[in-house]
């Protein structure tokens, strides 16, 4: 399950760098549409590492980082080469996929600092309390990190561009929003880890039996 667990992470965080050209506004709340993709992100860290270990979850972080810049990098020659004569959709094409050169740094940057410190934070806690307290390890591990996240995105992304009152209420409102998605996924980390335990201990009863017949 770790090879689906691990693709479904690199697969999401492409697909969020995507979705976030998008803003929606719910409850008041200003919100990118990548925000539901790119959390599940965290909830998968929080999974790989429960079940796998923490340098599993480092390896996925560092994959997923891999996937991201090799994406950009095929997007921006996509771009770049000259459209078709009858092509007339370059300008929303770039517009959609484009991005900025201080979005996408400021996208990786967030990724590399708050995936590592969820990790690192999600690991504290599980020494100190063993494998009880799921819950809270998933928990308290985003309240530190999505603030973290969200705060380097918005302030290099665009710092200079709004007033410092704007990108304070963007920070803030952003990130209420993370920790209600946060509280709200908490069954599904259960599961996931149960599903996870669950075709792991199948995989050494399996290996554990042909090594017995050699």
């Amino acid at each position: 399950m770790i090879f689906y667990l691990t693709a479904l992470f690199a697969g999401l965080l492409v697909v969020s760098n995507i979705l976030a050209v998008k803003v929606f506004t719910v409850l008041g709340f200003d919100l990118p549409a990548a925000v539901l993709v790119y959390m599940a992100t965290f909830l998968i860290t929080d999974v790989i590492g429960e079940v796998y270990g923490k340098k599993m979850a480092a390896r996925a972080i560092r994959a997923g980082f891999l996937a991201q810049v090799i994406v950009l990098f095929f997007i921006y020659i996509a771009v770049e080469v000259p459209p078709a004569p009858f092509f007339e959709m370059q300008t929303e094409y770039e517009m959609i996929l484009g991005g900025s050169f201080q979005v996408i740094i400021a996208s990786l940057v967030s990724y590399l600092v708050s995936q590592n410190l969820d990790v690192f934070i999600f690991h504290k806690l599980k020494d100190r309390h063993g494998k009880q307290k799921l819950w809270l390890r998933n928990n308290f591990s985003a309240l530190i990190t999505q603030l973290a996240d969200t705060s380097i995105f918005i302030v290099i992304a665009f710092f200079g561009t709004v007033p410092l009152k704007v990108l304070i209420s963007m920070i803030f409102m952003q990130y209420i929003a993370k920790i209600v998605i946060v509280m709200l996924d908490t069954p599904i980390v259960y599961l996931l880890v149960g599903l996870a335990r669950k075709q792991l201990g199948q995989e050494r009863a399996l290996l554990k039996e042909v090594t017995e017949q050699l």
